[in-house]
């Protein structure tokens, strides 16, 4: 048996491929403790871990010096508190998933002389990641072409992005069958942080769509509770059929049981949604530094299983269009189907854990290459 701490941080992006290692670790008979930030009893509770360790972690803002010398002295103290907590639990490999939570304790790792594997979920290499990549043995990708992973001078190897044993079982579910009369059911999500813009825009959108397309619809949408009560009122003015909720606990299987789905295009819903196969109108959250949900979103888009529609272009009048000639086309909806299918692992945690139980002997070899 070995044990191997897992590192993340808090938010469902990067605790969704920590537990779905967990959970393939745990099964072969390994010992699995996670270090993380306190969001994770928001994310993560239910995380298979024998224990769960709270790191104290910050993001630098390079704008804000008082912040940053701040943040300094969070990241050194977290390191000391890693340091404390491995040398106590002696692991053979860590596993980092990105997040700046994940930082202090690879760095301690590091520092002990502990193999470590970074993973990257998206398209995009993480800040984090990058900065880490110094103190890493193999850096594992979950897209062939991952932006910035080219200047990063170790070992790499695609694994895919691992889903968790919800997910797995979905991977063969046939596409639900959608002829031009029956009920056509539709999943809008947020993310695990909700999306506001999907509440403000998907009702609105809903309400233009023609009466006969309208009729047949049954959603199910995520909202935040603090506007779940204006979402229904919109619903209700359109009498249209809607299931909402602040959290959804069978979000895979809602998934695999819908026709289409509108959401924010997080690595984790990018993979889920080509593990499972199903077509995806994909709303990037603008904003971010490096756009990583914008590359996610066209890997699926590029690959012919989804549509991505930047929020700054977006409104309620042309998302109806989009949904009336989606909705309008059962086999195009179909074909989707089966182009995201064709893009999803299922079997990446597997490849994971290997790498994992591979790292830990050091002994060996990864794709014929000696790790150092």
């Amino acid at each position: 048996m070995k044990t191997f701490v897992l590192m993340a941080g808090g938010t469902g992006g990067h605790l969704f491929p920590a537990m779905a290692l967990a959970q393939e670790l745990i099964r072969r008979g390994h010992a699995v403790e996670l270090m993380t930030d306190h969001r994770v009893d928001s994310y993560g509770a239910d995380f298979p871990a024998r224990q769960i360790h709270i790191i104290p972690a910050a993001t630098p803002s390079l704008s804000n010096p008082i912040k940053f010398v701040g943040a300094g002295f969070t990241i050194l103290r977290g390191v000391a508190t890693a340091l404390g907590k491995l040398r106590k639990t002696r692991p053979d490999a860590v596993i980092g998933f990105g997040g700046y939570p994940t930082f202090p304790p690879f760095i301690a790792a590091s520092l002990l002389g502990i193999p470590g594997i970074l993973h990257e979920q998206n398209a995009v290499m993480g800040r984090a990641n990058r900065a880490l990549t110094r103190f890493a043995d193999v850096l594992a990708l979950s897209f062939a072409k991952t932006r910035f992973a080219d200047a990063a001078s170790l070992e790499k190897i695609v694994t895919g992005n691992p889903v968790r044993d919800r997910v797995r079982p979905l991977a063969g579910r046939p596409y639900p069958l959608l002829d031009d009369r029956g009920t056509i059911r539709l999943v809008v999500t947020g993310g695990s942080q909700g999306a506001r813009v999907l509440s403000d825009l998907v009702p609105a959108a809903i309400a233009l769509l023609p009466d006969a397309l309208r009729n047949r619809l049954q959603i199910v949408q995520q909202a935040r509770p603090e506007d779940i009560d204006r979402v229904a009122e919109s619903y209700r003015q359109s009498r249209t059929s809607v299931s909402l909720a602040s959290f959804i606990g069978d979000l895979p299987d809602r998934i695999a049981d819908a026709h289409l789905v509108i959401c924010r295009a997080g690595a984790s819903t990018i993979t889920e949604l080509a593990v499972i196969g199903r077509p995806a109108i994909l709303i990037p959250l603008p904003g971010a530094l490096d756009s990583d949900q914008k590359y996610n979103a066209l890997f699926l888009q590029e690959g012919g299983g989804g549509w991505m529609e930047e929020q700054a272009t977006l409104s309620p009048q042309s998302l109806a269009t989009r949904l009336t000639e989606l909705l309008s086309d059962p086999p195009r909806l179909a074909a989707a189907a089966s182009a995201a299918r064709a893009l999803g692992q299922p079997r990446a945690v597997e490849k994971l854990a290997d790498l994992a139980e591979l790292l830990a002997g050091r002994n060996t070899q990864i794709e014929g290459r000696q790790l150092s």
